[in-house]
C-alpha cells in the first residue's frame, strides 16, 4: 500500500479484533507497506445487493455485525476510525456474517485534532468532515454505515419505515445529530428485531411523517412540497356542474383522499403495503403489480364510501 497509517496496522497486528482479517505480518519498504493478512472466503455486500435477494432480516443482521466491529474499533485508546466503509469492503462469509476489509484509510482518533485536509475514503460514502468540514471521529464511520444502509434499502421490495429512519439519523450533516456511538445504533437495531420499531422513537411520531419528508433530504422535501401543493390545489379547485356546494366540497375531499392514497400506497406509508401480500413479493415485477392493485383497491373503496355518504346525506 502507498497510503496507510502504520500505527493502525501495528495495533491491529498486536491486538486482533473479531470481524476483520487477522494480520499475519507486515513490513515497510520504499515508503510502501507490505501486508500479509488472513484470506476471507465469501462475496461482497455489493454483490448481495445487486443480486436482488436481500431481505429485511439480512439487513438487520448485517448492520448488527458492522456495529459489533465498530464497537471494538471505537473502544480502543485512541479509537480507530475506518473511514472507508462501503459495500465492496464488506465481505459476507459462508456463515452469513460480515467481515470488514481495507484499513488503508483508517486513522486513530484524537479529540481536538485539526480538520481533515485530504480525502481518504470513497466519494459517496465519505462523511462531510472527510472533505475538510471537520475532523474524522467515530460518527464518521456511522455516516458511512447510513449510506450503506440506504443502498440496502433500495434493494428491498418493501423497506419498513424504521430502516429509513435509522439511515436518516446516521447520515445527518452535523455529526452531533447522528448516533453517538455504534452501541446506540445497535440498540435501535435490536429494538427493530424485537418489536419492529425504533426504541429511541418513544412517542412513535416518526412513522407518521408523510412520504418525501422521511429522509429529510432537501431536494426530496422540496419536490414533495411542490407535488403535495399541486395535488391540494388541483382537488380543492375542482369544479363540477349540477351539484350543490356541500356535495361539491364532499367530492373534492374524496378526490383528494384518492390521490393521496395513491401516493401513500406507492411509498408504503405506515406500512400500508402489508395489506396486500403481493406487495411483499421479492420479485420486483410482482411487487410493482401488487402496488398497482393496492392503489386500485384503495381508490375503489373510497369511491364506494363516497357513494354511500352521498346516498345517505344527499339523496337525489
Amino acid at each position: 500500500m502507498d497510503v496507510y497509517n502504520r500505527n493502525v496496522y501495528e495495533f491491529l497486528f498486536h491486538n486482533p479484533i473479531s470481524g476483520i482479517p487477522q494480520i499475519i505480518d507486515y513490513y515497510e519498504e520504499n515508503n510502501q507497506l507490505i501486508l500479509i493478512e488472513e484470506y476471507i472466503s465469501g462475496y461482497t455486500l455489493q454483490e448481495r445487493i445487486h443480486s436482488g435477494k436481500l431481505t429485511v432480516p439480512d439487513v438487520l443482521s448485517y448492520l448488527t455485525d458492522i456495529c459489533n466491529i465498530l464497537e471494538q474499533l471505537h473502544a480502543q485508546n485512541p479509537p480507530i476510525i475506518h473511514r472507508d466503509i462501503k459495500p465492496s469492503n464488506l465481505i459476507i462469509t459462508s456463515y452469513n456474517r460480515i467481515v470488514l476489509l481495507d484499513f488503508n484509510a483508517a486513522k486513530q482518533f484524537h479529540s481536538g485534532s485539526s480538520n481533515d485536509t485530504v480525502l481518504l475514503g470513497t466519494q459517496g460514502y465519505a462523511a462531510p468532515e472527510q472533505y475538510g468540514f471537520g475532523s474524522s471521529s467515530p460518527q464518521t464511520d456511522l455516516y458511512s454505515v447510513g449510506i450503506v444502509l440506504k443502498e440496502m434499502i433500495e434493494a428491498l421490495a418493501a423497506p419498513p419505515q424504521y430502516l429509513l429512519t435509522i439511515a436518516d439519523k446516521c447520515t445527518q450533516i452535523n455529526p452531533a445529530d447522528r448516533y453517538k456511538s455504534a452501541s446506540e445504533l445497535k440498540n435501535d437495531i435490536a429494538s427493530c428485531l424485537e418489536t419492529g420499531s425504533i426504541k429511541s422513537d418513544s412517542h412513535g411520531f416518526l412513522k407518521y411523517v408523510p412520504p418525501g419528508y422521511r429522509t429529510r433530504t432537501p431536494w426530496k422535501m422540496l419536490v414533495s412540497t411542490i407535488c403535495y401543493l399541486f395535488i391540494f390545489w388541483l382537488c380543492l379547485s375542482l369544479e363540477l356542474s349540477n351539484v350543490t356546494t356541500p356535495v361539491l366540497w364532499l367530492e373534492r375531499f374524496f378526490i383528494l383522499a384518492m390521490m393521496l392514497s395513491v401516493v401513500f400506497g406507492c411509498f408504503n406509508y405506515l406500512d400500508i403495503q402489508k395489506l396486500l401480500p403481493l406487495c411483499q413479493h421479492k420479485n420486483k415485477l410482482v411487487h410493482y403489480l401488487g402496488i398497482v392493485l393496492l392503489n386500485v383497491l384503495l381508490v375503489f373503496l373510497l369511491m364506494i364510501v363516497l357513494i354511500i355518504v352521498e346516498f345517505i346525506f344527499f339523496p337525489a
